[in-house]
């Protein structure tokens, strides 16, 4: 099993970078951002930082979108950078949430972004794409690669990344939903005449070591990770909107608990302390994120394992950063690949 980091481009840059590169020594081989020009720093300046200060590891977005920058210049960008530091990069996108809703437009439809996965890809890697009805190339791009990795939760997003991604980016740990997602994602590609197999799977989600399972440990874990249930709520708010509460199309395991939402500022989005993400049950924030002694994680982590998982991404929002890279390095990474 592959290991990534995620992590908030705040500044001062400088620090994003040297959690990358402890992570790096710590064994873990992927490096990932948010990607919301309001909210954070431009991540792609620090991702050409962060390849050029480690050795090994692949940097990619968790997750751009292709509403905020035009096609091409996404492209470009993934392309430049893989021509300095040997296609080391992965573009995971979505619709967009953050992103889109901070500078008051709406979330990309999923057509929009079926269209974009194709185009940003084919352009990276140096074949000709169309770009609004106009034919383009990026001339000086020599044996470019681009994994594009598709976020979704939805039913018709689902179908969308079995279809047309390299990857599929889930953004929660709970063991049953993955299951549900990974065996759509990939009925989706066998339907499609894909390989299902070939389709990584990342599931992304807060971790937070603990080092004991008291009562007061965990509390504090959830306390801190409390934020990533409102996250998600974002994007199931919208599922919901969509499909309707009790909707075969979408499990209630996964829309139960936005019923005591009231909304959401994005000032405070993917912090730890969020005030909007007080209506996320205690047992969300078990089921969705990791949390406990290093042995409670590595228990989830074979059970996700099991399901197909192949890499699984930390989000390390919290008040423990250092001390949950040092541990995975430590005890859990070793044990899921001795």
């Amino acid at each position: 099993m592959d290991f990534g980091l995620v992590l908030q481009t705040d500044p001062p840059a400088s620090r994003v970078v040297s959690l990358m590169q402890r992570a790096e020594r710590s064994g873990f081989t992927y490096g990932w951002t948010f990607d919301s020009a309001v909210l954070w720093q431009e991540p792609f300046v620090i991702h050409s930082q962060i390849l050029a200060r480690t050795e090994r590891m692949r940097v990619g977005t968790m997750v751009t979108n292709p509403g905020t920058r035009t096609w091409e210049v996404t492209a470009s960008t993934f392309a430049t950078l893989n021509d300095m530091y040997g296609n080391r990069t992965v573009c995971g996108i979505g619709r967009g949430d953050s992103a889109m809703r901070v500078a008051g437009r709406s979330p990309n439809t999923l057509a929009r972004l079926g269209e974009a996965i194709t185009v940003i890809r084919d352009l990276a890697e140096g074949r000709e794409a169309a770009v609004d009805g106009t034919a383009l190339r990026l001339p000086w791009v020599e044996d470019g690669e681009l994994p594009v990795w598709m976020a979704a939760y939805g039913p018709r997003a689902l179908k969308m990344a079995g279809e047309k991604a390299d990857g599929f980016i889930l953004q929660l740990a709970d063991v049953y939903l993955t299951e549900h997602m990974v065996k759509a994602v990939r009925a989706a590609a066998e339907q499609a005449g894909r390989d299902p197999a070939g389709i990584t799977i990342c599931v992304a989600a807060p971790a937070y070591v603990t080092a004991d399972d008291s009562p007061a440990a965990l509390a504090h874990a959830r306390d801190q990770c409390r934020w990533f249930g409102g996250m998600v709520g974002n994007h199931v708010a919208d599922l919901v909107s969509r499909y309707g509460e009790h909707s075969a199309a979408v499990p209630d395991e996964l829309t139960d608990y936005i019923k005591a939402r009231q909304g959401y500022d994005y000032s405070h989005h993917g912090r730890a302390g969020n005030p909007d993400t007080a209506f996320v049950p205690d047992d969300i924030v078990d089921r969705f994120c990791l949390l406990g002694p290093p042995q409670a994680h590595i228990a989830k982590l074979e059970a996700l394992r099991a399901l197909g998982v192949d890499q699984f991404a930390v989000y390390d929002m919290h008040d423990a950063q250092e001390t949950v890279i040092d541990t995975y390095g430590t005890d859990i990474i070793p044990a899921l690949n001795p």
